[in-house]
């Protein structure tokens, strides 16, 4: 009786073990998911970011979703925006934009989503801040921004575009704003860089 009452426990201590161990991996996997690494590959040099899908899940949805049916097509870095080009602005900010290459691409897939604002995701636009470019708060889909410096007036209730909603940041640079600031020091006429920085691809690392 004792041995059997032995092996029962330590039945139940091994299947008590072997629970705690799927917590621990089930726990560390989703840890590891909340945080998605990237790579923009330019003509000038890759830049790796990091995106936060906890926090942002419909942007890092769509970004990735993007990576995952054109990332293999690169894009463009086409504008470059400094404190010297933007005469017209009373709120001046520093960032460079791009795109992904659609050429390829029925029209009809771009399907602009919802507006993820700084004050519920927590994520602001420091420098190196991954971002969505938009017009109309929900209109964002495939045109992305890098922050040169802190951006407070693209944080929700910042001043750089009327409608006070901010943009929708949902990454950060982890390596390359070297190559950052290269392209927006780039050739470049008013706002348009001449020619655009080529992005050879963009990948999940």
């Amino acid at each position: 009786m004792i041995s059997i009452i032995n092996r029962c426990r330590a039945n139940s201590l091994s299947v008590g073990i072997m629970f705690l161990l799927v917590l621990v991996v089930t726990a560390s996997c989703q840890k590891k998911t909340e945080v998605i690494r990237i790579t923009l590959q330019t003509e000038l040099g890759d830049i790796k970011a990091e995106l936060y899908t906890a926090k942002a899940p419909v942007t890092c949805r769509n970004f990735l979703n993007y990576i995952d049916s054109v990332g293999e097509k690169g894009g463009e870095f086409y504008r470059t925006v400094t404190l010297t080009n933007q005469p017209d602005n009373d709120v001046k900010i520093q960032v460079i934009q791009g795109g992904f290459n659609l050429a390829d691409m029925d029209s009809s897939q771009i399907i602009p989503i919802p507006l993820e604002r700084t004050n519920l995701t927590g994520i602001l636009h420091k420098n190196g801040t991954l971002s969505m470019a938009r017009d109309d708060p929900d209109s964002g889909s495939t045109e992305f921004f890098i922050c040169i410096g802190d951006q407070p007036s693209l944080d929700f209730g910042g001043k750089r575009n009327p409608d006070g909603q901010g943009f929708a940041a949902f990454g950060r640079v982890t390596k390359g704003m070297d190559i950052v600031r290269s392209i927006q020091n780039s050739d470049s006429e008013n706002q348009k860089l001449i020619p655009p920085v080529k992005i050879i691809r963009i990948y999940r690392d």
